[in-house]
């Protein structure tokens, strides 16, 4: 499905409206934004949306997340993750355009259907590659997940989301956003992290698939600080399902190492892009979008309709402590040479 990238594509953020985009169907939702499918008029090239209504951004923390995502992405283009085309806002709303995937996120499809090994290897392949891009450009992702895992119509997989992600900084023990389940120990523990942080979320999503829960749950944050510190989540070889390698089950294992000095990837990303189990992955191949992926998204929308598609009804008696200039700087458009 084609999306808005030409250079011509959106020459000044501060022209652009809503009213230039034809709006077809909301296809995804946060806690304070929704995402829309849209089509540019003049263009007709197809894009996402992510609209915030600005009464609805109740804090300053929640602000800092929207800005940080536009101002994180506005440093980083690969093919491998969800890349802005623009960004502006009215006078209501906040207003972020992104590469447009119709393959519905992985939690979809995992709530839908059995993952084979097969499958789940060509996800993490093509996540490594969007990793390995953002480490280059010192940013952690730190919010790895099914849910921001997204498809295109072709079977390839993209990271997405980053408005908990930040640049790295050798004293971060205070950065502790994310999603617990998918946390690293240090993370959740409060310690200062790097970009092994991310390798630990990927091997979380295998054993996840693999067993069919988190190595780590809980009903709060607490408890799952916990769990990590009572015990070393491992699959042993005798419970490893049918239709699983020792090398599936071996990767998953180093990646959930509590301490990330052990963790794979700990002497940089190669480590895991040449363990056995990528063996069978041509990644130049990869790279260039010349391989079959194993699993396809069906043709339909692949998203949960009872979730997704409609507007939100608000209560606009809500008010909120921002100002006008704290929406200040969001404007933007991509350089001829970012893009």
């Amino acid at each position: 499905m084609g999306i808005c990238h030409n250079n011509r594509d959106f020459d000044n953020a501060f022209s652009l409206s809503k009213s230039d985009f034809n709006y077809i169907k909301a296809i995804g939702r946060g806690a304070i934004g929704t995402v829309f499918r849209a089509v540019h008029k003049r263009t007709r090239g197809q894009i996402a949306i992510k609209e915030f209504v600005k009464e609805d951004i109740q804090s300053k923390e929640a602000l800092f997340y929207i800005l940080n995502e536009r101002s994180l992405l506005s440093i980083l283009n690969h093919q491998f993750i969800i890349n802005i085309q623009f960004a502006f806002q009215d006078k209501r709303k906040l207003y972020l355009g992104l590469d447009l995937k119709l393959g519905g996120d992985l939690r979809y499809h995992m709530l839908k259907r059995k993952y084979s090994e097969p499958e789940v290897k060509f996800v993490i392949a093509c996540l490594i590659q969007g990793i390995e891009y953002i480490h280059s450009k010192n940013v952690i992702h730190k919010d790895i997940k099914p849910e921001n895992i997204v498809y295109d119509n072709k079977g390839y997989a993209f990271l997405t989301d980053f408005g908990t992600s930040s640049l790295w900084k050798e004293d971060n023990h205070y950065e502790t956003s994310g999603t617990p389940g998918y946390m690293a120990p240090e993370v959740i523990c409060r310690q200062s992290h790097s970009f092994v942080s991310d390798f630990f979320a990927l091997g979380v999503i295998i054993y996840e698939i693999i067993i069919g829960s988190r190595p780590y749950t809980g009903k709060s944050r607490k408890e799952i600080r916990e769990a990590i510190l009572e015990k070393q989540a491992k699959i042993k070889n005798e419970n490893i399902p049918l239709g699983w390698s020792e090398d599936a089950v071996n990767i998953c294992n180093k990646l959930l190492k509590r301490k990330p000095n052990t963790r794979l990837g700990a002497n940089g990303i190669d480590e895991i892009k040449k363990h056995p189990w990528f063996n069978d992955i041509d990644e130049e191949k990869l790279k260039n979008f010349e391989l079959k992926a194993p699993f396809l998204p069906e043709g339909h929308d692949n998203f949960d309709f009872d979730h997704v598609n409609f507007y939100f009804s608000r209560d606009y008696t809500k008010k909120n402590n921002l100002s006008k200039n704290d929406f200040l700087g969001y404007f933007y458009v991509p350089l001829p040479s970012q893009r």
